[in-house]
């Protein structure tokens, strides 16, 4: 059942740009975990910021494209949860979560409709 449409995708897109940006603060991340926390709040802001949908600026990257990023992406997150932070126990469960989140909006979005 896709229940988000676009432009709600993008109010989400980009709430979960400041929860990244503001997360190493917020739950006292230091080191490899604040830094990649930063870089994918970054590198997520850029793809939303590209996006072709109505919150999207400069609209180069298809919604369809831009939903493929994001299962790419969702699977990834677990896998570091699992691998590169299996030993910190903040890192693993803040990436799994992550991870399921993404999924999560994923599932839910109807990325072939128009906005």
């Amino acid at each position: 059942m896709k229940i988000i449409a676009p432009r709600l995708h993008g109010f989400i897109d980009y709430i979960l740009v400041v929860f990244l940006l503001l997360s190493p603060t917020l739950f006292g991340m230091t080191g490899l975990l604040a830094n990649l926390t930063y870089a994918l709040g970054a590198i997520h802001l850029l793809l939303t910021v590209f996006t072709g949908f109505s919150l999207g600026v400069i609209k180069v990257v298809p919604f369809p494209i831009h939903g493929l990023i994001e299962l790419v992406v969702g699977i990834a997150l677990i896998v570091c949860a699992f691998t590169l932070f299996r030993m910190h126990t903040l890192g693993h469960f803040f990436y799994a979560g992550l991870g399921i989140a993404v999924l999560l909006v994923w599932i839910l979005t109807d990325y072939n409709k128009k906005d």
